[in-house]
């Protein structure tokens, strides 16, 4: 065993004193490869960095449910669950929580995105999502769109 490393009955980490939250959040792709981005606003945890859509998933919702549900009431759009397309997921730990975020690719949704919750919206091709600030937990998502897209 490598000196360094933990010995039974040793935990890596412990997420025991931060709660585990359950976010999820969609790549919306448009005809020409370019990825929905929203701009946290004023007054919100981390205001002024750019995220995928999404948000928490309530009891006794599903992920899609609930991202189906946060797409409508953000971006006043509407989806099915056979149009979302599980792709990765980003698990970080933050001061406060532990944030389990799957991300889901979307090609097909009805309506046109409207920010209804003071946001600041942008396409943007996943070879330019380097240059838009992100909250720690997105970040390494970026790598995995660029492949994939």
């Amino acid at each position: 065993m490598e000196s360094g490393c933990w010995q039974a009955g040793e935990r890596a980490e412990t997420a025991g004193e931060r709660p585990v939250v359950l976010v999820v959040a969609v790549a919306l792709v448009d005809v020409d490869g370019r990825v929905l981005i929203a701009k946290r606003p004023p007054g919100k945890k981390m205001a002024g960095l750019w995220e995928f859509p999404g948000g928490k998933v309530d009891a006794g919702e599903t992920p899609e449910q609930a991202l189906i549900r946060e797409l409508k009431e953000e971006l006043d759009i509407d989806t099915r669950q056979s149009c979302l397309a599980p792709l990765t997921f980003a698990s970080h730990a933050y001061d406060d929580m532990h944030l389990l975020m799957p991300l889901y690719a979307c090609r097909v949704w009805q309506g046109d995105p409207v920010p209804k919750e003071g946001q600041e919206l942008a396409w943007v091709r996943p070879v330019k999502m380097k240059d838009y600030p992100m909250p720690p937990a997105d970040i390494p998502l970026i790598a995995m769109l660029r492949d994939l897209l």
